[in-house]
């Protein structure tokens, strides 16, 4: 019989001996409607994963334990929908001492007499000792910490497949996976011991999960990353709060740069927090003196740029396709399918000054609703900029800002020496010689235009990001909200309209507020609700803009909060030019907020300046 299995607490050296195949399974799934449809909608969604991937899988049973209500529950759905199959519950003592070992070797016992019932096999008790010390004997795995790199401690709920396959697309060493299940059991079953009260301490007392009682070993493994890494990645699990109070606890001791993500245990999770890992390493690396852009594999950044480009393509009619005219720089946008592939490995045009020590770098910030440019000399002084509304294609958009950014500075096309591409669609800007993630830029173009700020507040379209810098504008640490559009530009154009004014009107009119009104939802079409209602009941538009723009404030201040609350502070984005929005922030914030000229540019800025960085090195 084939055999499933989650935990690691699950005997599977028994089971092994009483000769199933034991596996255990590890959930790469795009869609979970089928598990939200058959348990609630809160359940923990790695269990939701399990459930699919058990479903489709071909076990002949399952072994689970009672870690929690979500496994129970699993255990509960897999016994209706699957009664032929063997289904076998155990129940893991929370505590280590003489009883519990006592108990759990009762339970041991137990799935042995229901599995030998099951598949008609008995205990081949030999054979598992045998396994035990081979596992006893086996040397500890330990990864050693390169200097030159970027060594990543790994902590928390398990990670999903895809998020492995993520990290793998960067230059980053793991050298601890102190994660659920990751870590294998020595078992020292000494021969003249009991086997069941062996082989139940041994399972007891290896690195603890959450759920244990006694969770001291889990901090000392936690010490010992520390003194080996230069950041820890701590891993959740969406709906499960149970790592988040350990994550919580390590992350006030302050002792290392620490990232929190939250996972769904689709496919779909690891492409939504691939900035947040890219803005994280890039700190790491900025701090040990690595080029940021060397973050990233290259190999992986050239297929990033060949799957946007395919879908950009994709989207193009077929008229368009076909009409194989030249592009920007001269090459024609239909091409064979053998110069394509042939062109795939090609390396970027080779950066270097110009023979007179000028130099001229554009910085790129692809946004959802404005893609931005700026060019810079060698002097770091801004030659021009342009913000201009960000289309359908991100790519064309970006290369019509990269023609008038360049326009306005007085340079030919090409004449530039670098080009550095930003924002969420910098993946798209194949033209690029340097890609960096907007968390970065933000922090090194807020420290451009005054040294002083230490936490940024940026509110884009379609996100919001809390960023804490140094005095060299490297980001300490930052926090994101780009589940929804809550509390982002598209949050206030949606407002906007239902208020029946426009965008660039709704700040100036909350101004004129005089009944303090409050908007308590954030969910766009909730909040879009609530409006309604509020014009229902003779509400002043100024007084409904006004609530607006509080709960931006609300959930814009709790962000910053995340990331530690540290003065001057600085906004950027859209947003920022909202006088409305800026007043609430700042009356909830009790400071003020340090705008630029341009607040829109600040990100292509930044990347500018790390163009300059690399060629005035």
């Amino acid at each position: 019989m084939k055999l499933g299995y989650l935990c690691k607490y699950v005997p599977v050296e028994l089971l092994e001996s009483m000769g199933a195949e034991v596996e255990r399974i590890k959930p790469r799934v795009a869609d979970l409607s089928r598990a939200d449809a058959a348990m609630h909608a809160n359940m923990c969604c790695f269990i939701k994963s399990a459930l699919v991937d058990y479903a489709d899988g071909d076990y002949d049973g399952i072994v689970l334990t009672n870690c929690c209500d979500s496994t129970r529950r699993l255990h509960d759905r897999i016994k209706e929908d699957f009664p032929d199959r063997f289904v076998f519950m155990l129940d893991v003592p929370r505590r280590v001492s003489f009883e519990s070992m006592n108990l759990f070797a009762a339970e041991i016992k137990e799935l042995e007499k229901a599995y030998g019932a099951a598949a008609g096999t008995e205990l081949d008790q030999e054979d598992l000792r045998r396994r035990l010390r081979e596992s006893a004997a086996q040397e500890e795995k330990k990864t050693e910490p390169d200097e030159k790199g970027i060594n990543i401690a790994v902590m928390g709920a398990r990670l999903g497949e895809s998020l492995r396959d993520t990290l793998a697309d960067y230059n980053v060493n793991i050298i601890d996976d102190l994660t659920c299940t990751e870590i294998e059991c020595r078992y020292d079953v000494r021969d003249d011991e009991d086997l069941y009260s062996g082989y139940a301490r041994a399972l007891l007392t290896q690195l603890q999960c959450m759920r244990m009682a006694d969770i001291s070993r889990r901090l000392s493994a936690y010490g010992a990353a520390v003194g080996r890494a230069d950041g820890i990645l701590y891993n959740t699990m969406k709906f499960c709060d149970m790592y988040s109070y350990e994550y919580a606890y390590l992350n006030s001791r302050k002792e290392i740069p620490m990232l929190k993500i939250e996972t769904d245990g689709t496919n779909q999770s690891a492409g939504q927090i691939k900035t947040r890992l890219e803005a994280f390493f890039e700190s790491i690396a900025v701090s040990k003196g690595i080029a940021p852009e060397d973050i990233k594999k290259k190999d992986v950044r050239s297929a990033d740029r060949d799957a946007a480009g395919a879908a950009e393509a994709a989207g193009n009619d077929a008229a368009e396709r076909a009409e194989g005219s030249d592009n920007m720089f001269g090459f024609a946008k239909k091409k064979k399918k053998e110069e394509a592939e042939a062109s795939a490995g090609a390396e970027k045009r080779q950066i270097s000054r110009k023979a007179d020590g000028s130099v001229r770098v554009v910085g790129i910030d692809s946004g959802s609703t404005t893609t931005n440019a700026v060019v810079m000399d060698e002097n770091r002084k801004i030659i021009s900029s342009v913000v201009i509304r960000t289309g359908p294609k991100s790519h064309d958009s970006a290369l019509q800002a990269y023609e008038n950014v360049l326009k306005e500075a007085g340079i030919g096309k090409g004449g530039e020496d670098m080009i550095v591409s930003t924002g969420y669609g910098r993946i798209n800007l194949e033209f690029a010689d340097r890609e960096i993630t907007e968390i970065s830029c933000h922090g090194r173009g807020a420290n451009y235009f005054n040294p002083n700020v230490r936490t940024i507040l940026d509110i884009g379209g379609q996100d919001s990001k809390a960023i804490r810098i140094n005095e060299h504008g490297d980001v300490l640490d930052f926090a994101m909200n780009d589940k929804c559009a809550a509390g982002t530009g598209r949050f206030l154009e949606a407002m906007a309209s239902t208020l029946g004014v426009s965008i660039d009107e709704l700040g100036p009119v909350s101004l004129q507020w005089k009944d303090d009104i409050d908007i308590s939802s954030m969910c766009t079409v909730f909040a879009e609700s609530e409006v309604i209602s509020l014009i229902a009941d003779n509400k002043n538009k100024s007084d409904i803009a006004h609530g607006i723009h509080k709960s931006i404030a609300n959930r814009a201040v709790g962000l910053m909060k995340r990331v530690g609350l540290e003065s001057d502070y600085m906004m950027t984005g859209g947003v920022a030019q909202n006088p409305g929005a800026v007043k609430a922030i700042e009356d909830r914030l009790g400071e003020k907020l340090y705008i630029c000229e341009d607040p829109e540019i600040v990100g292509a800025v930044g990347a500018a300046l790390y163009g300059l960085d690399e060629l005035l090195q």
